[in-house]
């Protein structure tokens, strides 16, 4: 039954898509997000393992305003957050050379809990003073590099920043992005193909990545960063979803999140199948055939397993709020005739060719259930040694 794809056939790929997001919330957005999904998963296909699709290498960033139809696919990386603009920093960059850091740009602190007494200004005076020559020191370090873009991860240990490191930034005309996850870590730096820094030490050239530009965007009522142009960018892709309000935003990056999915399905196995209850009434009906021909216990096993199938085209007509008995003894007929690609077509209440209707979802969604469903029951049966599997 499977009609075999070419990752290269676009149209079939987004069609896919469109099943999937048809049955959602926001379904009428499907013309926009069907393509988006399609370009995001063939974005990060890596053509040594062209079957491979692992979707961490999609990241989705939600923000709250416009509408769904303001989603769009950066070819970079975004940021839900602002640029630090402590003492007059920077909003945009051009020739962009990033650094991601894993340390503080901040005084150390004493490795164990105690109270340091000051007992006199002059101490107090020696002791901001060693501060600020600290600081100073690591953003000159930092600046002899030539970086001017710094992403610094949230630190749980103390500050990673502090107001006096962000002064002494602005003034080396370095753009700060603070408070990264320590999540997105990875991904980010597989982006911009450089290596996280762990210490002031270990700040190379040559652990930086390069971009042509980093700015500060309005979106709605709030701000992100973007970074656009990265040199020799890593196989990800970045989807910024919009939406009026928080409801509309989760339903439209879970639908988005369905439809890659789908797309990632096909990758790895690259047929497609009719939808509508199709395949399972058809390998029904030929199991059944099948069932026939065997003997004994197995024949009654093979029976029992076609009959289970029909479940699935017995709950899509009832859902759809047909007669399922009519219904599913109508396709069985259908599919006796040869009509292989005979489905459920829910719009108009009646059997049709859900091939030609655009209703097809990839093989490998159904052999996997078909699968797992199968090896579940199995492991039941051996718990509860009701009957000898083989």
């Amino acid at each position: 039954m499977a009609v075999p794809v070419e990752l290269s056939d676009r149209e079939s790929l987004v069609k896919s898509a469109s099943t999937s997001l048809n049955s959602k919330v926001v379904s009428q957005y499907s013309t926009l997000l069907a393509p988006l999904a399609v370009d995001a998963v063939l974005s990060v296909v890596d053509p040594a393992k062209p079957d491979l699709v692992d979707l961490r290498d999609i990241k989705i960033v939600k923000k709250l305003g416009g509408t769904v139809d303001d989603t769009e696919m950066v070819k970079g990386l975004v940021f839900d957050k602002k640029v630090s603009h402590a003492s007059g920093g920077l909003t945009r960059m051009e020739n962009a050379k990033i650094a991601v850091i894993q340390f503080q740009i901040s005084p150390p602190k004493t490795d164990i809990e105690q109270s340091i007494v000051v007992s006199d200004y002059t101490q107090m005076d020696r002791i901001l003073k060693e501060e600020r020559n600290y600081i100073l020191g690591m953003i000159k370090k930092i600046k002899a590099t030539g970086c001017n873009v710094l992403l610094i991860q949230k630190s749980i240990l103390r500050d990673a920043v502090t107001d006096l490191s962000l002064h002494y930034l602005a003034k080396a005309k370095i753009l700060v992005v603070k408070d990264v996850e320590r999540d997105d870590i990875e991904f980010i730096t597989k982006t911009l193909n450089c290596l996280p820094i762990a210490n002031i030490e270990h700040f190379k050239e040559e652990k930086m990545g390069y971009a042509d530009l980093v700015e500060e965007v309005s979106v709605g009522e709030g701000k992100i960063v973007k970074i656009t142009g990265i040199r020799d960018m890593g196989r990800t892709a970045t989807v910024l979803v919009r939406g009026s309000n928080q409801l509309v935003l989760d339903e439209a990056d879970r639908s988005l999140h369905d439809a890659l999915c789908v797309i990632r399905c096909l990758v790895n196995k690259q047929f497609l199948i009719a939808g509508g209850g199709a395949p399972e009434i058809e390998l029904s009906r030929q199991l059944g055939a099948w069932a026939k021909v065997l003997h004994g216990m197995e024949g009654y096993c093979v029976r029992s397993f076609a009959e289970a199938l029909e479940v699935i085209p017995y709950t899509l007509a009832e859902n759809a709020g047909l007669n399922p008995i009519t219904i599913v003894t109508e396709l069985r007929n259908r599919h006796a005739q040869g009509e292989i690609n005979a489905g459920i077509n829910v719009r108009k209440g009646q059997i049709t060719n859900i091939l030609e209707e655009n209703v097809v979802q990839p093989l490998l969604v159904s052999t996997s259930a078909i699968t797992l469903a199968t090896e579940c029951v199995r492991m039941i049966l051996k718990i509860d040694d009701i009957v000898t599997v083989r």
